[in-house]
């Protein structure tokens, strides 16, 4: 993989690429810190939980995991089929979204508490929500404002102007593409300039940066469709990948060109976290946006090929990143990971809009985050704009209301400006001056140190004793634990029983829920 002109590419795996002949030299770009440490069968259990303790989250992991809760919002020819999983000869002149208003999108993630969307800018259908120059499937060929309609642009503006991150979904799996001869087409990997120009293309003469990358027919297809995304539509701080395969017969199967497409993504979006299929997000396992009871952001990994790596343990294994997890991972491991877990769920029954569907209740969705958000995950929750290209007004509201559910489970930090000391253990002590009745604990590590903490107690100083409130596993980027009564103490303390090495406490809250 080559790359021309000025330019130098990261690869995933953080490796330099060289820069073809003539081309000026440059620095490369820092380092990342220990976010994937190779390990061996022969390492000693103690060497293999050493190197776990060692990972770290890179910048943008770190970013990510402070988003805490994201949209999704799945839009296509599927909300006019009635379909969620399309079949790639849709007529484009369906997509007829004639009410669209992205604002109102955006006004109603932003009082939601979502600090970040992400758009289905292509599902596994292959029709496209931008003007792309690679594909007829897409907005530019429905009537819809005339074939000058242009989703990903208004949804991209709207988003940034109230304040919320821009994500794009660009699935992998394309019907259309392989119903026009180019997905799974057996076709070679070979080097291919990237963007690649066609008949009449409207950046022609234009002094624009050319990437040299290997991809088989298909994956210049994503590379090409990866730039117009990525350097026509502003900054981008999530791509999300799936790794669906089409539903083709079971003798064709399209290998992915992830290292292509991550590098490209690294050059164009290097703020970006790429998730799920990608190096910096991982997808829980399940649809229902629950993490595991202890959730690990350290897991192993192995190479799966095309500079990917994937998880060795199952993607429903109710633990990935214990001790006993590491090490029944171990033969098959080629590192441990820093892979944090996203949570991804439907506030409706489909991922698509259907009419006779109702979202869901303030309690389940409250429910859904003391379990993905409360266990150090970031919840995705898939809000479906209808056929008039709205969020439709029971979803809405029920987004202001779930934000503010959340609100009331952890009003005021009733630790905060009380007295504090530090444990040995790297836990905590905390005098709140007075006794106050507490039923919600909010706990965090300062994940910059990695994950560490793997079994703690919380307890309550009570008639001269310190009685147990709380006995749990993990912590990470977050720990939201609701005890079953409130429990009235002046102090309060966090014990880590076990832990892999020094413990950086970064959040020792106590609340009283006001829901």
């Amino acid at each position: 993989m080559a790359l021309s002109r000025r330019h130098f590419l990261l690869a995933a795996t953080a490796t330099a690429v060289v820069a073809t002949t003539g081309a000026p030299a440059f620095a490369a770009p820092p380092a990342e810190p220990h976010f994937r440490i190779p390990v061996s069968p022969d390492d000693t259990p103690a060497e293999l939980i050493a190197k776990a303790a060692r990972v770290r989250p890179t910048q943008r992991q770190l970013a990510w995991q402070g988003l805490e809760k994201a949209a999704f919002l799945h839009f296509g020819v599927n909300t006019f089929t009635g379909l969620e999983w399309g079949i790639g000869d849709e007529d484009p002149d369906v997509f007829q979204p004639t009410g669209l208003d992205t604002d109102q999108w955006a006004r109603a993630l932003r009082d939601g508490g979502f600090k970040l969307a992400i758009l289905t800018v292509k599902h596994h259908d292959g029709f496209v929500l931008h003007q792309s120059r690679y594909t007829e499937h897409s907005v530019a060929s429905s009537s819809w404002r005339g074939g000058k309609g242009d989703v990903l642009r208004s949804f991209a503006d709207s988003m940034r102007a109230h304040g919320i991150k821009v994500g794009v979904y660009i699935s992998p799996a394309d019907e259309n593409q392989y119903l026009d001869g180019v997905y799974a087409n057996g076709s070679a990997r070979t080097t291919r300039t990237i963007p690649t120009l066609v008949d009449g293309d409207d950046r022609a003469g234009r002094d624009l940066p050319t990437y040299e990358l290997d991809a088989t027919d298909y994956g210049a297809h994503m590379l090409n469709q990866l730039y117009e995304v990525l350097t026509e539509y502003g900054p981008v701080d999530e791509v999300w990948f799936d790794g669906a395969q089409g539903r083709i017969p079971p003798d064709k199967v399209e290998t992915y060109d992830w290292d292509s497409w991550y590098s490209l993504v690294r050059e164009l979006a290097p703020d970006a976290s790429i998730a799920v299929s990608g190096p910096d997000v991982r997808w829980v396992g399940n649809e229902d946006g629950m993490a595991r009871e202890n959730e690990w952001s350290v897991i192993a990994v192995k190479e799966s090929g095309n500079g990917r790596y994937d998880r060795v343990l199952p993607y429903d294994s109710a633990d990935e990143g214990s001790r006993d997890a590491l090490l029944k991972a171990q033969p098959d491991a080629a590192a441990l990971q820093w892979w944090p877990a996203e949570c991804d769920v439907s506030i409706r029954p489909g991922w698509f809009y259907h009419s006779d569907q109702q979202p869901k209740s303030v309690d389940e969705l409250t429910d859904i985050w003391y379990r993905s958000v409360g266990r150090g995950a970031v919840l995705l929750l898939n809000i479906p704009p209808d056929t008039d290209g709205l969020l439709p007004a029971a979803d809405v509201a029920r987004l202001k209301e779930f934000r503010e559910r959340t609100d009331r489970e952890l009003p005021a930090d009733l630790a905060h400006g009380a007295r504090v000391s530090a444990g040995r253990d790297g836990g905590r002590t905390v005098d709140l001056g007075r006794s106050l009745a507490v039923d919600r604990i909010r706990l965090a590590e300062d994940i910059r140190h990695g994950q560490q903490i793997e079994h703690f107690v919380v307890e309550a100083y009570i008639d001269g004793a310190w009685t147990i409130a709380a006995e749990l596993g993990t912590v990470g980027a977050a720990r939201i634990i609701a005890l079953p009564a409130p429990v009235t103490a002046r102090r309060w303390r966090l014990r880590v029983t076990q832990a892999r090495s020094a413990v950086h406490l970064k959040e020792f809250g106590l609340y009283k829920s006001m829901a």
